[in-house]
């Protein structure tokens, strides 16, 4: 049983106080071991009963890939969830949990939800009331499990594409990123007129807190070196990576992420100017500061490992809830250590503790701390599929379109004798949704429900066109003379983070030998399954009819069909520079010295007409 009628008389009970009121109430009611393991956010798989009855944590979560069980339903969220917070309401004071996870393009560690197109692809779009109708949908389906927060929108600014993030940055251009925060209110809701300005927001059961992340300047480390150190002027990172974040503020976004990467040497999670000074007084954020996952690990003393000195490190610079999956025990022993010997001042932990409350507050746990299960049936259905099929055929970048410009190749006719498929790409859902998919760094094969581009195809085409799908055709079929042209999808495998970092950028699993296979043989049209640009040899283009960079779409493959056939024509634009080699890189639009395959805002329609933005 919750102890809330313990405590029904409380200002923080009341939900008709202010929001401050109830804070400094419960803030008052606290003791120091409540307030430090409110600041304390652990894994699923550690949060027993008794660790969330006695402690009083403040956050409980689910890492990339982690999950009730296999292939588990709403359903089976919701009661897990449920689970937790059922204990946590039994604690002295009844604070109720946040339940967080990644939920960056749908709720993508949920089988069977709707997975929408990875970032860059939506930043192709360029449209922002899709991107926030999208941000509401995934609200739905993320609460819909029993989750309270998800740690997105990521509104890095990627100026090099041999990051291994590139497809979770919306654009190389800091004010397309800033477009595209309108994802935020989706999340979240929109706040009325006269919101405080930095104050934290949630319009209602049906919305989740978001995290703008990572601040600030992931994108811009040195060769794109995930976790790597940007190097830059204060004003240059003002300019192009700390931008974005004051639109997230302005919708009130509840949470904010440090990145694991540097600024000119200086760790994120340890940077007082950046994440008090300018953060929390310059502009004004009062929501809180999470760690990323251990992110406070990455810290390093100068005189070797000391774990204490992580904790003081992050907590003075002003992190405000730490991301300690596992060694949570280790984590408020020393930091009770550091209050008690005022190497960290009591001022500091009631600050982190009160942003945490504030949260909490707003997001109406103390009033509805369960899930509300009449939402169960909205994960994956039929609204938001046909809502991320609008998304992926808007970011379809349509690179060329015919070898001769007075003879389009597309639209495809789908009343064609026969049409050849091949590449592994074609008929892989996990490789079109790519990582931050059902596992931490995705995986290939059908690892949730969906449309393959290969299903899209056989669906889209007249009845009297034969499919015919070889992941590498045979001499024999090349032969065929009722072929009429060949789809060739190839494209990168899933990845996330670190394991992303690529300085080659080729297109995998020889994908340029297939492509010229297959085009010095019949009609061509490449497709591109890829977070970011990819080598296009000048042989290759030459060969094919047609390009087009279909980005990592998600789960609802006849997006493409869509424009391949002409029921839409294409919009898409590009989002990132096309360069020529990777010898170019870094290369952004707006450099002196700027010599792209395609510059940032290119993209075709049937008629040929480039569409620059």
């Amino acid at each position: 049983m919750s102890r809330v009628g313990d405590h029904a008389s409380c200002i923080y009970r009341n939900p008709n106080e202010p929001v401050e009121a109830r804070v400094s109430d419960l803030l008052s009611r606290m003791t120091m071991k409540e307030k430090l393991a409110q600041m304390a956010q652990i894994d699923k798989s550690v949060a027993t009963p008794t660790v969330l009855k006695t402690l009083s944590i403040g956050s409980v979560v689910s890492g990339g890939g982690s999950a009730p069980m296999g292939r588990a339903s709403a359903a089976d969220w919701a009661h897990m969830i449920d689970f937790f917070q059922h204990y946590a309401l039994q604690s002295r004071l009844g604070i109720p949990i946040i339940y967080g996870t990644d939920a960056v393009h749908g709720h993508n560690n949920v089988y069977g939800a709707t997975i929408f197109p990875h970032n860059v692809g939506l930043g192709a779009t360029r449209d922002v009331d899709l991107v926030q109708r999208i941000g509401a949908a995934t609200a739905l389906e993320v609460r819909a499990t029993g989750v309270h927060y998800t740690f997105a929108p990521c509104v890095a600014v990627c100026r090099d594409p041999r990051w291994g993030r590139c497809y979770e940055s919306y654009s190389e251009d800091p004010e397309t990123v800033r477009k595209m925060t309108s994802i935020v209110s989706g999340l979240q809701g929109s706040p009325p007129a006269g919101h405080p300005e930095g104050y934290p927001y949630l319009a209602g059961r049906n919305n989740v807190i978001a995290c703008a992340k990572h601040f600030v300047g992931d994108g811009g480390t040195k060769r794109g070196i995930n976790e790597g150190n940007t190097i830059s002027s204060f004003d240059d990172l003002e300019k192009i990576h700390l931008v974005p974040y004051l639109d997230c503020i302005s919708q009130g976004v509840c949470t904010i992420m440090p990145s694991y990467s540097s600024w000119n040497g200086s760790k994120m999670h340890s940077d007082k100017f950046l994440l008090t000074n300018i953060l929390k007084d310059k502009l004004g954020f009062k929501g809180f500061v999470i760690s990323d996952w251990e992110g406070i690990d990455r810290l390093s003393h100068p005189h070797g490992s000391d774990y204490r000195y992580c904790i003081h490190a992050s907590i003075t610079a002003g992190v405000d809830m730490v991301m300690v999956p596992f060694r949570y025990e280790h984590f408020l022993e020393d930091l009770m250590s550091l209050v008690e010997s005022g190497e960290i001042p009591m001022a500091r932990i009631d600050d982190a503790v009160s942003r945490i409350l504030r949260v909490k507050f707003v997001a109406g746990l103390f009033e509805h701390p369960m899930t509300d299960r009449s939402l169960l049936d909205v994960l994956g259905c039929k609204m938001h599929r046909e809502l991320a099929r609008e998304a992926v055929r808007k970011s379809l970048v349509l690179l060329k379109n015919g070898k001769d410009p007075n003879k389009p190749f597309l639209p495809l006719d789908r009343n064609a004798g026969a049409i050849l498929v091949s590449g592994g790409h074609a008929n892989d859902i996990g490789l079109q949704c790519g990582g931050w998919t059902i596992a931490w760094h995705g995986d290939s094969g059908r690892i949730t429900i969906g449309t393959s581009i290969l299903d899209a195809i056989k669906e889209t085409a007249g009845e009297q066109t034969e499919v015919i799908y070889e992941r590498h055709p045979s001499p024999s079929t090349l032969a065929r003379k009722d072929i009429s042209f060949a789809i060739v999808v190839v494209g990168e495998p899933p990845y996330a983070e670190s394991l992303g970092d690529n300085a080659e950028l080729k297109i995998p699993f020889n994908g340029t030998e297939l492509i010229c296979y297959v085009a010095d043989r019949l009609p061509t049209l490449v497709i591109l399954i890829s977070g970011r640009p990819l080598v296009l040899e000048p042989q290759l283009l030459e060969k094919v009819d047609a390009v087009v960079a279909a980005w990592l779409p998600g789960t609802e493959g006849k997006g493409i069909t869509d424009a391949l056939f002409g029921d839409y024509d294409f919009k898409g634009v590009l989002p990132v520079t096309w360069f020529r080699n990777v010898d170019q890189l870094p290369m952004c639009v707006g450099d002196q010295c700027y010599d792209p395959l395609f510059p940032v805002g290119f993209g075709l329609k049937f008629n040929m007409d480039s569409q620059p933005q």
